[in-house]
Parts: C-alpha cells; sequence; structure tokens
C-alpha cells in the first residue's frame, strides 16, 4: 500500500529554517541556501529588477519576483526567481501565493537542491507552459538557458567562465558572470 500524498497542511508544518515544495504529492524540504547560492541570487536579481521590472536602462515589461510560492495543479514549487510579462499579469494578485504559471523561472542550483530542480521541477513547469527556464549553478558556474519547445526544454546554452553574455528571455542587457559569481 502506498503512502498518502502530502498535503498543504505537511507542508505548512515545516519549521522555519526549511523551504518546503509539494511535487506529485511528495514533500521536499530543503535546506536554506549556503552563501554561494545567496551571492549569486542576489546579484542576479540586482541585475535583472532595474531594466525589465522597472523599465529603468532597459525595456520593462517584467514583474519579477524573488521566491514566489507557486501552486501550480496540485504543485507548490519555490523557485529563487520568476518572472511574469506585464501583459499576462498587469499587477501582482493580493494572495500569498500564485496560481498563473510565470513565463520565466530561475532557479539557482545548490548540492542539496540539484536534482529536485532538474528532475521534479523542470516537468512541472513545461507542464504548466513557462516559456524559459534558467539553472544557474554557482558552484560549478554555469548559467543554462533552457527554452520550451513542443512540450519540452531545448537546452539553448550553457554560459561558463566569467565573460559577458546575453540570455533569453533578457537579452536586452549583458550580464557579467563574474559578478554572479561573486568574483567582483
Amino acid at each position: 500500500m502506498g503512502r498518502k500524498p502530502a498535503t498543504y497542511a505537511d507542508l505548512e508544518a515545516l519549521p522555519d529554517n526549511v523551504i518546503g515544495e509539494l511535487i506529485a504529492g511528495e514533500l521536499y524540504a530543503s535546506p536554506r541556501p549556503a552563501a554561494p547560492h545567496i551571492v549569486t541570487a542576489s546579484r542576479l536579481g540586482g541585475e535583472l529588477m532595474g531594466p525589465f521590472d522597472r523599465g529603468r536602462e532597459g525595456p520593462g515589461g517584467w514583474i519579477l519576483l524573488f521566491e514566489p510560492e507557486l501552486h501550480l495543479g496540485d504543485d507548490v514549487l519555490v523557485p529563487d526567481f520568476a518572472g511574469w510579462r506585464r501583459e499576462r499579469m498587469p499587477q501582482p494578485p493580493r494572495t500569498a501565493a500564485f496560481s498563473l504559471a510565470p513565463d520565466w523561472a530561475c532557479e539557482v542550483l545548490s548540492p542539496s537542491t540539484a536534482v529536485m530542480d532538474r528532475a521534479a521541477k523542470l516537468p512541472v513547469y513545461a507542464r504548466e507552459g513557462v516559456h524559459h527556464v534558467w539553472l544557474v549553478d554557482p558552484v560549478l558556474r554555469t548559467l543554462e538557458i533552457f527554452r520550451l519547445q513542443d512540450g519540452r526544454y531545448t537546452l539553448l546554452v550553457t554560459h561558463t567562465g566569467k565573460g559577458r553574455v546575453r540570455a533569453a528571455p533578457f537579452e536586452a542587457i549583458e550580464l557579467e558572470l563574474a559578478y554572479l559569481w561573486g568574483d567582483q
């Protein structure tokens, strides 16, 4: 006899020092991220918010949020970042969770979450029609850019090193990888 699927009550019962997610009826509890994750996530957010969320020295047109709780079908996911084009979501809802799938999701990988982010979360993002996903690994220093095509993700490019890159859907600006990795 199988286990009973995890519920939102199970998620709420987790201690404050973990991040909980429900995927395919399974409860995933991850520790709070370590310094390399925090540095990369913070710097990436800082680079994207002005040009895309605020429209300062960039095209605007996006709502970008840190760690939104996404309720996608029976799954509850918490990406490191998510972005919605303003034509799809002119204003964030005044609720604790979001049921509208984002147009872009970004997972900053940690040793404890990398397998879950790739194997469990990517299929949910694909099912929900998230057009772009970034997987950022601050330890391996890689930025993988995926685009949804025919219901599956295609890896467009893997950026490595310390150079400047342009990454879909935010090609309007260059990202300096050395800065994201905490080298500057």
